[in-house]
């Protein structure tokens, strides 16, 4: 006996007009209402009345999908301008749960969105009141019914109309602005002045490089950092204590300019939702393909693949006055997303990575922008800080831009640098506007990092509103931020240093991220009391410090120090001993003469903001167990 497929039921009406206003509920589990759907009106629309029936799960898709298809053939034969998607449950007596069909519904206004189509969706589990004009042609009433396994007969296929293409441009801090083309964008002079912008430019119009393995991978081992963990799935990484204190680090203060410098309050939500929550479903369903579910006891979860989760469900219950905003969130988001698996490329595409996120939310667009800028600057201080090498661009709606690109060059004065701006012929996403720092690894490929997105249309959706000045309810605009997974950011990090390597120039981390700034090295055993007191001293004012006491050479030392990225080496002999003054190594400047204090002074001059982390090992080398390699 066959079991039970999932089929939609379609009635397929063309109409002069539609109107619809929500009456009552008449579910438990009805979607939750706003101002954007409790009533709507459509002319020269097709109205797809549907009826979702007997749910199975693993079938969902493959019907949404051939659903979608028939909708649209029909609507383009008839030459509907928008497309009405209306629960109805009058054409089945076998309905699915409330759950998959609201799954499926938004499903269908997706793809039909993605087609093209205008699209104007009904809540699901309301009674609502309607009026339909129907336009009376031998195409203007039709039905259809949708299996699993069995394609509506009557309807062709077709391909959807091609979609005007984006515009690409570069606008400079000046206001310059240049219209790209992939004949042109190798010979503008303004590009030859900011090279990884121009390496940007050509992944984007001329297309990205051949797959050649980072780098950072064979570096991120041979320093002890992060490897494979073959014990888990693919793209979840072990990190070695090493790599474990440029995590914090990087964490920490990732922290620090949420909290300390943006005022955000700091929360922390769960990594693991139920998909029989209508808004947690509605947000899984952007990502499909690429999120981790189960079942548990006969219900399906998800692994978060962003902070946005537990956040939007957080704000809907939160009462928030006009005086309160911008009103800043922030989260260090441990997210999961199920990337191909020959997608993931050690550090830079993961299946688990950290995100800082900050989300800030606005009463109106104005409020935002001013917002936006905010970020803008702070973002930028990070990433000039990390000594990498990055290109800026922006990816836009076209209307937006034209009508604030003063806006845009007010933020390029900030980076001080032009940008790639991607012109969007309508809106596709969430947001109207968002920004990206593209670090260009070591063999051409780009990784984002960076980003802010201005969204318009989540807040209504999700049901997060703010009491205006009249004590009434009004939508807020978000800003999504964060500066990039810690992750990634190793990635890039590690990425500038191979650059170097291929530069013939020593290699090197960030002192504040090194996870040894400091290894004294005494050239004997009568000197490692000596040895160890100046390590002692260092380590009281939060200097990572190390002391290699091995029964090694003096010139074996230093080459394991080099080898290791240590940026300051000590050498404590005899003259050390007599007086005051140290010989320093200092990574990629020589030998220099120093006295303790002065040499604490220059520590921390350079980690004076910066995230003071102890060390993660045993002071004494001898002591330190070998991880890898």
């Amino acid at each position: 006996m066959k079991g039970r497929e999932l089929g939609l039921k379609l009635l397929l009406i063309h109409a002069d007009l539609f109107e619809y206003e929500v009456r009552s509920k008449a579910l438990d589990a009805a979607e939750e209402l706003n101002d954007l759907n409790r009533k709507g009106k459509a002319e020269n629309a097709l109205v797809a009345f549907i009826t979702v029936e007997s749910p199975d799960e693993n079938a969902l898709e493959n019907v949404v999908s051939e659903a979608a298809t028939s909708i649209a053939d029909v609507a383009r034969k008839v030459g509907a301008t928008k497309i009405v998607v209306y629960p109805y449950a009058h054409l089945s007596p076998d309905l699915s749960t409330p759950t998959t069909g609201i799954r499926a519904l938004k499903m269908v206004e997706d793809s039909l969105k993605e087609m093209g189509f205008e699209v104007l969706r009904s809540p699901f589990g309301w009674y609502k009141s309607f009026t339909v004009k129907c336009k009376g042609h031998p195409l203007s009433e039709l039905s259809r019914t949708i299996t699993a396994v069995e394609k509506p007969k009557e309807v062709k296929v077709s391909r959807p109309e091609e979609m005007p293409k984006s515009v690409y441009v570069i606008l400079t801090p000046g206001g310059e602005e240049y219209v790209l083309n992939e004949e042109n964008y190798l010979n503008l002079q303004v590009l030859n002045q900011d090279l990884p912008l121009k390496k940007l430019v050509e992944n984007e119009l001329g297309g990205k490089e051949a797959g050649v393995t980072p780098p950072h991978i064979k570096l991120m081992k041979r320093l002890e950092l992060v490897d494979y963990e073959p014990a888990s799935d693919v793209g979840h990484f072990r990190f070695y204590p090493k790599g474990a204190v440029i995590k914090d680090c990087l964490q920490e203060y990732a922290t620090k300019i949420a909290v300390e410098d943006l005022n955000a309050m700091k929360i922390e939500t769960p990594f693991l939702y139920r998909l029989d929550q209508p808004d947690i479903a509605e947000q899984a369903s952007r990502f499909r393909e690429r999120d981790y579910r189960f079942k548990i006891e006969g219900k399906e979860l998800t692994l978060r693949f962003a902070g946005d989760f537990g956040l939007f469900r957080m704000m809907k219950d939160v009462i928030v006055s006009y005086r309160q905003l911008p009103l800043r969130i922030y989260e260090l988001s441990h997210s999961f997303r199920l990337e191909q698996s020959g997608e993931c490329v050690g550090l830079k595409r993961l299946r688990a990575f950290t995100m800082p996120d900050i989300h800030c939310f606005c009463k109106d667009l104005n409020q935002a922008m001013e917002e936006y800028k905010e970020l803008f600057k702070y973002y930028t201080k990070l990433t000039n800080s990390m000594g990498v090498d990055y290109a800026v661009a922006f990816r836009t709606v076209k209307e937006f831009y034209e009508a604030n690109k003063s806006w845009f060059i007010e933020l390029l004065k900030i980076v001080n640098k032009p940008a790639l701006i991607e012109l969007l012929p309508e809106m596709k996403h969430y947001w109207v506007v968002k920004h990206e720092y593209q670090v260009i690894d070591s063999v051409g490929g780009n990784m984002q990092l960076v980003t802010v997105q201005l969204d318009v249309e989540d807040a209504a959706r999700y049901g997060i509103f703010y009491i205006d000045e009249n004590g009434e309810k009004r939508g807020c605009i978000i800003l999504h931020s964060s500066m990039g997974s810690i992750e990634r950011w190793i990635a890039a990090i590690l990425e500038q240093a191979a650059k170097n390597i291929e530069q013939a120039k020593q290699p090197k981390l960030p002192l504040w991220l090194s996870p040894t700034q400091v290894r004294v090295v005494p050239v004997s055993e009568s000197y490692l009391d000596l040895a160890i007191k100046l390590a002692e001293k260092l380590k009281q004012e939060r200097i990572r410090v190390d002391v290699d006491d091995r029964d090694l050479s003096v010139a074996k030392k230093i080459r394991d120090a080099e080898t290791e990225w240590v940026p300051y080496v000590i050498v404590v002999g005899e003259k050390e001993a007599r007086g005051d003054i140290l010989t320093v190594r200092v990574r990629g400047m020589g030998i220099r003469k120093l006295s303790l204090t002065d040499l604490i002074d220059e520590l921390k001059a350079q980690l004076v903001d910066k995230p003071k982390i102890p060390l993660y090992l045993p002071m004494k080398l001898s002591m330190k167990p070998k991880f890898a390699g």
